[in-house]
C-alpha cells in the first residue's frame, strides 16, 4: 500500500486567500507513506512542506527521530521555497536525504537548494541546521532500488531547467509524477513558405518530438496514479505560454488516456485560478468521455489517496 497526500498543488507562487481555500494555495509538495515498511518520502519542498512538517512533529516525532527522503522534481524556487521551513531540519537526530537533479555541472545540489539560506535572504544559514542532512544528485535512471521492496525510475521531462519525472513502485502499486513539463515539440521551422525552411530538418524535428513524447507516455504507462502538470488550457498555452515548461490540460488528459493511466491528478494550478475557476474547469474536463476509463480530478490540498 502507498498512501499519497497532497500538501501543495499550486504552481509558480503561493496564493493564499478566500478564493483558494478549497483547492489550496501552497506550492508543490506531495507525501508518500509506505506503512508496511515504515518508509516516508516527500516529493518537492514547495510552501506546502511547512504544514507537512507540523503534522510530522505532532504524529511522527513522538515515535522517535524523524527519517525521510525528499525528492525534488527540479530546483525552481516554487519547488524548494518551503525547505527552510521544514522544521525536522533543525532537530538533532533527524535523518533527511535530499535527492534531485541540478542543471549546472559545477553546482552541487546542496548549493542550489541551500542558496536561499544565506543571511541576505534568510535568518538561518545552512550550517546551522542540526539534523543529519545528505544531498544526493539524481540523473535519468530506469531502475533504482530503494530497499524494502520500493523501486524508483526517473526520466528527463521538458522544462527550462533539468527536471525529472518519478515512478515509484511498491507491491504492484505505481505512483508517477510528470511535472513541471510541457509536450516536446518540433524546434525547427515547419512552414514551407518560410525562407529558412529545411524539409529534412523539419521532418527530423517532428520525429524527435513524437519520439520523446512517446518515451514519457511509456514512463507513466499503466500508473495507478499519475500527477501531471496541467497549468494551462490549450488556448492559454498557445497564447504566449509555449516554452514556459507547462502542459495544456487537454494534452495531459489525452496522454494519460493513451498510456492507460487509472487515476490522473491534474496539478500545478495557475496561481490566478480561483476555486470557482477550478470547479468550472472540473465540470468541463473531468466528466463525459474524459472520465469513461480513467478517474481524473484537479488535485486539492489535503487530499489523500490509497494505492
Amino acid at each position: 500500500m502507498i498512501k499519497v497526500k497532497f500538501w501543495g498543488v499550486r504552481g509558480s507562487i503561493p496564493c493564499p486567500g478566500q478564493s483558494t481555500m478549497k483547492y489550496g494555495g501552497n506550492t508543490a509538495c506531495i507525501e508518500l507513506r509506505f506503512p508496511e515498511v515504515n518508509r516516508h518520502i516527500i516529493i518537492d519542498a514547495g510552501s506546502g512542506i511547512r504544514e507537512l512538517a507540523g503534522y510530522m512533529l505532532q504524529h511522527d516525532l513522538p515515535n522517535g527521530p524523524i527519517s525521510t527522503d525528499i525528492y525534488l522534481s527540479h530546483t525552481h524556487w516554487d519547488h524548494i521555497m518551503g525547505f527552510p521551513f521544514f522544521v525536522p531540519l533543525y532537530i538533532p537526530g533527524s535523518s533527511i536525504k535530499v535527492y534531485g537533479p541540478v542543471t549546472y555541472e559545477d553546482e552541487p545540489l546542496e548549493a542550489v537548494v541551500g542558496g536561499q539560506m544565506k543571511y541576505r535572504y534568510f535568518p538561518v544559514n545552512m550550517g546551522e541546521l542540526a539534523g543529519n542532512i545528505e544531498y544526493l544528485r539524481l540523473k535519468e535512471d530506469p531502475n533504482i532500488d530503494l530497499g524494502d521492496g520500493i523501486t524508483l525510475a526517473t526520466t528527463i521531462i521538458n522544462h527550462p531547467i533539468t527536471a525529472l519525472g518519478y515512478r515509484f513502485t511498491y507491491k504492484g502499486a505505481v505512483f508517477c509524477t510528470a511535472y513541471d513539463t510541457e509536450p516536446f515539440r518540433n524546434l525547427f521551422i515547419s512552414d514551407p513558405d518560410d525562407p529558412n525552411y529545411d524539409e529534412l530538418m523539419a521532418h527530423e524535428g517532428e520525429l524527435a518530438a513524437q519520439e520523446q513524447n512517446k518515451v514519457l507516455e511509456d514512463f507513466f504507462s499503466g500508473a495507478d496514479l499519475l500527477v501531471h502538470d496541467a497549468q494551462y488550457t490549450r488556448k492559454e498555452y498557445e497564447n504566449g505560454k509555449v516554452g514556459w515548461g507547462h502542459t495544456p490540460i487537454e494534452d495531459a488528459i489525452a496522454a494519460a488516456k493513451r498510456a492507460g493511466v487509472k487515476k490522473l491528478a491534474l496539478f500545478h494550478h495557475d496561481p490566478e485560478r480561483s476555486d470557482t475557476d477550478l470547479d468550472h474547469m472540473a465540470e468541463l474536463y473531468c466528466t463525459g468521455e474524459n472520465s469513461e476509463k480513467m478517474d481524473l480530478f484537479f488535485a486539492k490540498e489535503g487530499q489523500e489517496i490509497i494505492l
